[in-house]
């Protein structure tokens, strides 16, 4: 992550607990190091245990994916950079529309038939499922 990236992404963060007083042991690894770990093992699509030596050991980085997954804080700093990106371009920080999207999937004998319906315009006989668009 280079230094700009990071000016942006630091506010965003949470505040770890020890520092907003709710006490606890000093994290060993920094949230930058952390971040551009997970940044890693998304862009090249690696295992946790095929992580270079570079960053933190797999163990921790999963540790700590693992910590924000489960207390949503995921969502939280994506909602909060959305936020951010949409204000920098002059819109409003909250989205007023979405677009879902959809595609009939053939469907085979282990579907029941109360899911199936036959889609006309594409002569298959199958069941729908939503997609959601890239960047949404």
């Amino acid at each position: 992550m280079s230094d700009a990236e990071w000016a942006v992404v630091r506010p965003l963060l949470p505040v770890p607990g020890r520092l907003r007083g709710r006490g606890g042991q000093p994290e060993a690894y920094c949230h930058r190091a952390m971040l551009d770990a997970i940044r890693y093992l998304v862009d090249n699509g690696t295992k946790w245990r095929a992580m270079p030596a570079d960053f933190p050991p797999w163990d921790r980085a999963h540790a700590f994916f693992r910590r924000w997954r489960n207390h949503d804080l995921v969502r939280e700093f994506h909602d909060r950079l959305r936020r951010l990106v949409r204000k920098q371009v002059g819109r409003d920080p909250e989205p007023g529309a979405g677009v879902i999207d959809s595609q009939s999937v053939k469907a085979d004998a282990v579907v029941g038939s109360d899911s199936r319906g036959f889609d006309g315009g594409r002569l298959i006989s199958g069941f729908r499922r939503l997609q959601f668009p890239q960047g949404a």
